[in-house]
Order: C-alpha cells, then structure tokens, then sequence
C-alpha cells in the first residue's frame, strides 16, 4: 500500500500574505485523520517563512534545486540551502523548467541526486507535450525520460516521488482519460521496480495536470495513482484541502 501525497506546486506565486493559506491547511488537517502526507511548495522566498508556520502534518519543498551544493551560480539555490530553510521536498524536471531553462534529463538526474544527498525526498517530474501523444508516442517518451531522469538510490535515501504531467494538460483544464492516465501510471510502476527493484513498488506516483476539486475523486481513484501535483488549487486552502480530503477517503 503506497501512502497517499498531496503536494501543492505554488509556481511564481505568493507574497508573504499567502502565508494566511498555509495557516488555514494547518488549521484543517488537524480534523482529518493522518492517512495522506501533505506538502506545499512555495517559491523560494517563502519556503522558510512557510516552514516556521507548517504544521507537523505539513510539510515544505523547493520547486527547483541547483545540481551543487554552492559555487559561482548568481541566482541559483542549492539542496542545501533549501534543507536548511526547511524543506524535505524538491520538485526537480518540473516541465516548465525542462522548457524555459532548457533542463534535460541528464541535469535533472543530477539535481535529484543533490536533493537525496541533502536529504530531500525529490519529486521526479515527467510528461509528454501534446504533440508527441497527437503521434501514440506517449509511453516511449516517458520511460526515455524518467530511465534518463532518476537518480541511483543508496540504502539510508529519504525516497523519491514521481510526478506524471502531461505537458499539454497543466493549466489547461484539460486532462487525459482515466484509461490514459492508468497506462502511464501503470509504466511508470514498471519502470520504478525495474529501476529499483522492491522499492520501487512502494514510491508514490502523483498525477499533476489539471487537477481540481471537481475531478480530483476521479483521478485519485484510477490504479498506479497515489496523490497529485497540485498547481493552481493548491494556492487556495478551501480548494487544496478538498482535494486531500478526497485522497483519504
């Protein structure tokens, strides 16, 4: 049985005045039972703020690391720095970033490997554009990615999340069928225990693109998933927490 992971991605969202919305999921999550892990990841400049507010129950992630620990690199964050702000979680592959900074696979798998070093648990984010499904070429382009994408694993690593994101679906309110979502979720089941044996059965794969209140009871419910990325419902409490009150039911 794979825990359930709600995890909100706030992208380049958020004034120090969003922190009123972390204090609302902390309020929330105390009526709830513990049966799903809850996550928000805040730009940077909130992620230590945040942090400082979270609850036990919730915890904080980067949406981006940097693939050293410190250097030359204006602008940039490391694992590290996030760890000692407070995070435990990283989004790394994250598709805005694969295309607005042109991060490949190969960089990706080196800031997965910086997250597990720095003890953070990274979130591996693969997802075809609309044109590569428009040509059935969906499942190949995943596992290529996340074959190329994930990092080795040592014995005492905090874990590592997998996050399906068709590119053609974030932000769009369109998504795949159920039956589509299975297939890939289900691939990426098979490439995780390929790639890590046992272990792999028990790593969450989350849905992100699209996923709302009104679809999220859906989604949650096809096989494979186990959670989701969250991105424009994550910015409000009411929304985000009807979501994780849909994963533990």
């Amino acid at each position: 049985m794979v825990r359930p992971l709600i995890a909100g991605n706030w992208k380049m969202n958020g004034l120090k005045s969003a922190l009123a919305e972390v204090e609302a999921v902390n309020t929330a999550l105390a009526d709830y039972p513990d049966k799903a892990d809850c996550l928000i990841c805040p730009p940077a400049t909130l992620v230590a703020a945040m942090a400082t507010k979270a609850s036990a129950r919730l915890k904080v992630g980067g949406q981006y690391c940097h693939n050293k620990s410190s250097g030359a690199h204006t602008g940039d964050i490391s694992a590290e720095m996030l760890a000692d702000a407070g995070a435990s979680y990283v989004i790394v592959g994250h598709s805005e970033r694969r295309d607005d900074h042109a991060e490949r696979s190969a960089f990706v798998k080196s800031q997965a490997k910086a997250a597990l070093q720095a003890g953070l648990i990274p979130i591996v984010c693969v997802g075809e554009d609309y044109q590569q499904r428009a040509k059935g070429e969906t499942a190949e382009v995943i596992e290529r990615v996340m074959r190329k994408s994930l990092p080795e694993l040592s014995e005492n690593a905090p874990g590592l999340v997998v996050a399906y994101e068709p590119k053609w679906a974030i932000g769009t309110g369109e998504i795949p069928t159920m039956a589509e979502i299975g297939e890939v979720h289900a691939l990426i089941r098979r490439v995780l225990i390929d790639a890590y044996g046992e272990v792999g059965r028990s790593m969450p794969i989350l849905y992100g693109g699209s996923m709302k209140p009104g679809n999220a009871a859906e989604i949650l419910a096809v096989p494979e998933v186990n959670g989701g990325l969250i991105g424009g419902a994550s910015l409000k409490a009411a929304d985000f927490m009807a979501i994780y009150e849909t994963a533990i039911q």
